[in-house]
C-alpha cells in the first residue's frame, strides 16, 4: 500500500475532480458521508454526546458536514469551531452555510473563550487541522488541545490528529491531540508508524473516498506499506525435483564466550527459513553447545577460545550472516577487518558486526553491494549520527545507503527497510518481540532468505514481514509477555502457511460458529 505526501494528496483531489468531473464540495461531501457511515455502523443511533470541534480549512469543512450527517439521524450533538485563522476555505464556508440551514448553530471558539464540558463517557470528533498543517497551533488552541486530551474522552480524529506535521516531527507535544482512532482518507499516513508521531494514533483504518484510482496507481511514492499482499509476489515456490543444494548454504558467523544463544538462534532461523544448509562458525567454546542444541547445523570452530580470532574456513557459502554475539575484542576486530578485505559473498552484518563497522567506519567501505544491516535505533545511530526528528533519522539513512549501496533494515515497533530513496514500512509485529534474541532471528531469517535465491531488498522485505508474523501468531497463543524469539522461529512454518491462506469473511465466520 503506497504512503502519499501531501502535496501528493492535494494533487490526488485535483485529478479526482478533474477526471470524475466533480466539484470540491461534492469530494467533501464523500470524504463526510464515509466518515458518518463509519460512525453510525457502530453506533447505531446511540444518544452518547458527540462534540466536534472543526477548524476553518478542508479538514474543518469535513467535521461541519459530518455534524449536520448527525443530526439528519438524530444524533446529540455539538459543534465547536475553532477560529484559529480569518482565512477560511471556500468548502468549509459552503458545509458552514448548509449547516446553518438546518438551524444548527455552532459555539465559535476563540481566545479567551470558555472551553466546552465534556464528559468521559462522552465522544470527540476531531476536526481541527487536517494535512496542511505547517507551524505550530496558537498558544490558546493548544490550551484547547491539551482540554480535549485530558477529557479521557473517545477521540476520531479526521484523517490525521490535529497538530501533526506531515513531513517533521512534533512542534510542541502537548498540543497534539492523541487520537483513540484515526480515519484515514484513502491511504495511510507516514506519521502512523514512526515512534514520535505514532503515539498520538493508537489505531487508523484507511477509508476510501474514492480518489482517482489510475493518479493514485501511477504515482511513485517515497515508501510503502508492506502487508500479505505486497510480500506475496516475492515468494519464491519450491520445484518437485529441488534438493538442499537448491536452497543455498548460510553461513552464520559470530558467538563469544557467554552469547553462543546468539549464533544458535540465528543459526535455527536461518534453518526453519528454508535455507538449504546452515554452517556456524563460532569460537571453540560454542562448538558443544551448537552441536547439542541444532543437530541440522554444522559447525567449524575458530582458533580463539572465547571469541573469533582469525576467520578462516574452506566452505564456499552462499550467503553470510556476521556479527551475532561476535564481541568487539581487539582480535575479534582485526579478524572482521581481514574477513571484510577478501569477501565476496553477500554479507547480512548484524550486532556486534554494526558496533565493529561504526567504531571503525573505515570498514564500511569494504562491504559488498546491497550487505542488508540490520541495526536497532542505538546502532543506527553510530552508523548515521544523531537526527532531530524521525523525518531527519530517514533522510539520513537514505543517504548513508545510497553512499554504500547497501540494505538498511531500522529495527522497531514498524520497522523499516530502506535501500537508497525507497522505505519498506512493516506491518507485522507486536510489542512482545521486544525480548532477547529477537534481532539475532531476524537476522538469520534474512540470511536463510538470501541463500534460498532472494535478492538483498527482496529478503530484508519479506524476511521482515515473516518473521513479525510469526510473532503476531504466537502472542494470540501465549500473549505479549510469554514471547521469546525461539517461539517466533518455532512458528516460522506457520507465517509461510499464513501467506496463502484467505481470511474469513464474517457471513462465514458466523456460519462456522453455527454450525458448531
Amino acid at each position: 500500500m503506497k504512503i502519499f505526501t501531501a502535496e501528493q494528496i492535494y494533487l490526488a483531489d485535483k485529478s479526482t475532480i478533474k477526471n470524475q468531473q466533480i466539484s470540491s464540495a461534492e469530494l467533501m461531501e464523500r470524504a463526510a458521508t464515509g466518515i458518518f457511515d463509519w460512525i453510525h455502523r457502530r453506533m447505531q443511533g446511540a444518544q452518547v454526546k458527540i462534540h466536534l470541534f472543526c477548524g476553518i480549512g478542508n479538514n474543518g469543512g469535513d467535521g461541519i458536514a459530518v455534524a449536520r450527517h448527525l443530526q439528519d439521524h438524530g444524533y446529540n450533538i455539538g459543534v465547536y469551531v475553532v477560529n484559529y485563522s480569518k482565512k477560511r476555505s471556500q468548502d468549509f464556508l459552503v458545509n458552514l452555510e448548509r449547516l446553518k440551514e438546518r438551524k444548527i448553530w455552532p459555539v465559535f471558539l476563540e481566545e479567551g473563550s470558555e472551553f466546552p464540558g465534556i464528559g468521559r463517557d462522552d465522544i470527540i470528533i476531531d476536526a481541527v487541522f487536517g494535512i496542511g498543517l505547517n507551524r505550530n497551533p496558537d498558544d490558546w488552541v493548544g490550551r484547547l488541545i491539551r482540554h480535549l486530551n485530558d477529557s479521557d474522552a473517545f477521540i476520531l480524529s479526521i484523517d490525521v490528529p490535529s497538530g501533526l506535521f506531515l513531513d517533521r516531527g512534533v512542534g510542541e507535544s502537548k498540543a497534539v491531540v492523541k487520537a483513540n482512532y484515526v480515519l484515514s482518507f484513502q491511504a495511510p499516513k507516514l506519521i502512523f508508524f514512526l515512534p514520535g508521531t505514532g503515539i498520538y494514533s493508537n489505531n487508523w483504518e484507511v477509508l476510501d473516498i474514492g480518489l482517482d484510482p489510475s493518479f493514485m496507481a501511477s504515482t511513485e511514492t517515497d515508501y510503502e506499506l508492506i502487508g500479505k499482499n505486497e510480500v506475496l509476489p516475492l515468494y519464491i515456490p519450491r520445484e518437485k525435483f529441488s534438493h538442499k543444494g537448491t536452497f543455498g548454504h548460510s553461513l552464520i558467523i559470530g558467538g563469544s564466550h557467554g552469547k553462543i544463544g546468539a549464533v544458535t538462534l540465528a543459526a535455527k532461523a536461518c534453518l526453519k527459513v528454508g535455507s538449504g544448509l546452515v554452517t556456524a562458525y563460532v569460537p571453540q567454546c560454542g562448538y558443544i553447545p551448537l552441536q547439542t542444541f541444532l543437530s541440522e547445523a554444522m559447525v567449524i570452530t575458530d582458533e580463539g577460545e572465547k571469541c573469533i580470532e582469525h576467520l578462516d574456513f574452506e566452505i564456499e557459502p552462499t550467503v553470510i550472516g556476521i556479527g551475532i554475539g561476535l564481541g568487539v575484542s581487539d582480535k575479534t576486530v582485526k579478524a572482521f577487518s581481514d574477513f571484510l578485505s577478501k569477501n565476496e559473498k553477500p554479507l547480512v552484518i548484524d550486532a556486534d558486526g554494526l558496533n565493529i563497522l561504526s567504531k571503525h567506519k573505515e570498514l564500511i567501505g569494504k562491504i559488498p553491494a546491497q550487505t542488508v544491516l540490520t541495526p536497532h535505533p542505538k546502532e543506527l545511530e553510530r552508523l548515521i549520527g544523531t537526527w532531530k526528528d524521525d523525518f531527519d533519522k530517514l533522510v539520513k539513512a537514505k543517504a548513508f545507503s545510497k553512499k554504500y549501496d547497501c540494505v538498511l533494515v531500522i529495527k522497531g515497533a514498524h520497522t523499516i527497510t530502506i535501500y537508497k530513496d525507497k522505505g519498506y514500512i512493516n506491518s507485522t509485529g507486536n510489542p512482545g518481540m521486544a525480548t532477547a534474541g529477537s534481532g539475532d532471528a531476524l537476522a538469520g531469517i534474512i540470511t536463510g532468505l538470501i541463500a534460498q535465491g532472494y535478492e538483498p531488498l527482496s529478503a530484508a522485505v519479506f524476511g521482515v514481514y515473516l518473521h513479525g508474523r510469526a510473532g503476531d501468531i504466537v502472542v494470540e497463543k501465549i500473549g505479549y509477555q510469554a514471547l521469546t524469539a525461539s517461539d517466533i522461529i518455532t512458528h516460522m512454518g506457520e507465517a509461510y502457511l499464513d501467506l496463502f491462506t484467505r481470511p474469513e469473511n464474517k457471513s462465514e465466520r458466523a456460519s462456522k460458529e453455527r454450525e458448531e
